[in-house]
């Protein structure tokens, strides 16, 4: 495995300040101020100074491996507040301002369980952060600090920072359980860094990025913070709000750059597909854009498809669209395709691959299931395991994906027994090449197929009906093709107990362009019902149609089908009801 430098990310921080003071590092385009964007720079140099004087300002009453939450709106006094945390050896803890709808629970829990000692917020952030700790007066921290009202040039002199110091909790996103936060040390980042950067093949202060993703996501740190201070490479920012109300934004930023890169989930290039205008699209160039990373969640086909036919004539090129697998406890990245290559998509036996064994088949066969590889790993390892023996499994099995790593996270804060569970894992028999331990278990289902990996659910998610297994994605896709009254990407499948058996439960929005007065649910069912039963063998023991932007979703807009059951079980879903008169 290749040695990478663990150096923090920190003090590159300093070295390029030192070094390019005058290069410009971010540029924040404001598109609340003014539709047309409004772009504020930040040099190297300004960058490391304001981080400096936060943490000056920090230490005067926050003490190293405190927790510091960052309670900010997206922008540039994010990335000073999170820089300037690790200058001063706090943990950050990366969150938002309270009034970010539909995220107040979330907020809580996090706060509950972090117990951070300051916050880093803004003076227009400051009434909400007030509020919200107003409501809850036993977590409230010691010092409120604005960041964007803290003197400027306040002598800082950097402290000696371990490589095993813990940098920031990255939350996770609760898809299937509470958020945890993952202890990401300051050699993590510096390592995933520096495994994104050789995946990418990016070039030391040429390569520029873009990006819209939250900054408390995995990705959008990894992404805003981690590969930017790795080799002095310019960024611009924008918040996810500006990407939604107009998506064609993110590509217009990428069309002014020569080595460009970006990722996002695969949902935002659905969006983008339906969204962008022929008059957007004719002032596009994405000629320059060298990576256009998918992950974070299931990677389908025609997604892909889609995407490089709608842009195509914009000088977009097949393989700079590239699937990728990470996960926040291995600090983000683990595996990619090559931007040198297409992207491989495979036909596989659905009935095989749900018992276990990848087989690959003609596409046009009834029970044909495309999946999307995610390439192979960078400077880590990656084995395919069965988790009931721990022994590795031959290719074209399924199993849990195991990965072992310098970009592994130390475990869950204050959760040792979880910790020891999920990051300590090891070996049943010996792997040649490989240590025996400690791996860590991602909760993954993926098979290795001709050398790439392939990623085919999770294991918590799996419905298993009369003894046989059923990926959820794969029915929720079945389900939103086969009505056009249904959302597409906003379907649950998930079991419930059904007295001597598993029943399966499909629950999906109702897509709003159908006025809900033509809304035939009972056809709606109906179709469902035959699609699921042709291409899955399975009866559908109910099927609810509710109301659209109400199914429950991570904050990393992943299916949260645990929250979706149990909205279900509780009868808290809002169910669609049609006009009678």
């Amino acid at each position: 495995m290749q040695d990478l430098d663990r150096t923090p990310l920190i003090e590159r921080l300093g070295r390029w300040a030192e070094k390019y003071p005058d290069d410009r590092a971010y540029t924040f385009v404001d598109y609340a101020v003014d539709v047309e964007g409004v772009s504020t720079e930040m040099t190297w140099g300004e960058l490391d100074r304001k981080a400096r004087s936060v943490a000056a300002t920090i230490r005067r009453t926050i003490e190293p491996g405190e927790r510091v939450a960052i309670l900010a709106p997206q922008n540039l006094d994010y990335v000073v507040g999170l820089l300037g945390a690790m200058y001063a050896r706090v943990i950050g803890v990366p969150l938002f301002s309270p009034d970010l709808p539909g995220h107040a629970e979330r907020l809580l829990a996090v706060a509950r369980d972090s117990g951070p000692t300051g916050v880093l917020t803004t003076g227009e952030a400051l009434p909400h952060v007030a509020a919200f700790f107003d409501q809850h007066p036993g977590l409230r921290p010691r010092d409120f600090i604005m960041v964007d009202e803290v003197e400027d040039g306040l002598e800082w002199t950097p402290e000696p920072i371990d490589p095993d110091d813990v940098a920031y909790l990255q939350y996770t996103s609760g898809s299937t359980r509470t958020p945890a936060g993952v202890i990401v040390t300051h050699g993590n980042l510096a390592v995933n860094a520096e495994q994104c950067w050789g995946a990418f093949d990016g070039v030391p202060r040429v390569s520029s990025a873009a990006t819209w993703l939250p900054l408390f996501h995995d990705m959008g740190l990894v992404t805003a913070v981690g590969l930017p201070l790795a080799h002095a490479s310019p960024i611009h920012l924008m918040d996810p709000v500006a990407f939604i109300m107009r998506p064609a934004r993110w590509l217009e930023l990428l069309s002014q750059m020569e080595d460009g890169f970006t990722c996002s989930p695969n949902f935002a290039y659905e969006y983008l597909t339906a969204q962008v205008t022929p008059g957007e699209k004719a002032k596009l160039d994405l000629s320059g854009v060298r990576v256009f990373m998918n992950g974070a969640e299931p990677i389908r086909p025609g997604t892909l498809e889609g995407f490089l036919e709608a842009f195509r004539e914009c000088g977009l090129r097949p393989e700079v669209q590239v699937p990728a697998y990470g996960l926040a406890e291995a600090t983000v990245y683990v595996a990619s395709s090559s931007r040198y290559e297409l992207p491989t998509m495979t036909t596989f036996d659905r009935e095989k691959l749900s018992a276990g064994e990848a087989v690959p088949v003609p596409a046009g066969s009834e029970r044909a299931a495309t999946h999307v590889g995610c390439g192979t790993p960078y400077a880590q390892e990656v084995l395919i395991v069965d988790p009931r023996t721990r022994v590795r499994n031959r290719d074209g099995l399924v199993g849990e994906i195991w990965i072992h790593g310098p970009n592994v996270a130390a475990g869950y804060w204050g959760r040792p027994e979880a910790t020891a569970e999920t990051f300590g894992a090891r070996l049943a028999e010996p792997v040649e090449g490989v240590p025996d331990g400690p791996w860590l278990r991602t909760g993954d289902l993926g098979v290795m197929h001709e050398g790439e990996l392939y990623v085919t659910g999770r294991i918590k998610d799996l419905i298993i009906v009369d003894g046989r297994n059923h990926y959820p994605q794969d029915i929720e896709y079945t389900t939103y093709t086969a009505d056009e009254a249904i959302r597409q990407e906003y379907v649950a499948a998930f079991a419930v107990d059904a007295g001597e058996t598993e029943g399966l439960v499909i629950v999906a929005e109702r897509n709003r362009r159908v006025p809900i007065r033509r809304l035939d649910t009972e056809a709606m069912e109906r179709s469902v019902r035959a699609a699921v039963k042709k291409g899955h063998d399975l009866r559908v023991h109910d099927f609810v149609v509710i109301e659209p932007g109400t199914l429950p979703r991570t904050t990393s807009a992943k299916i949260a089908r645990a929250a979706c059951r149990q909205a279900y079980l509780d009868g808290t879903l809002r169910v669609t009801v049609v006009p009678t008169d």
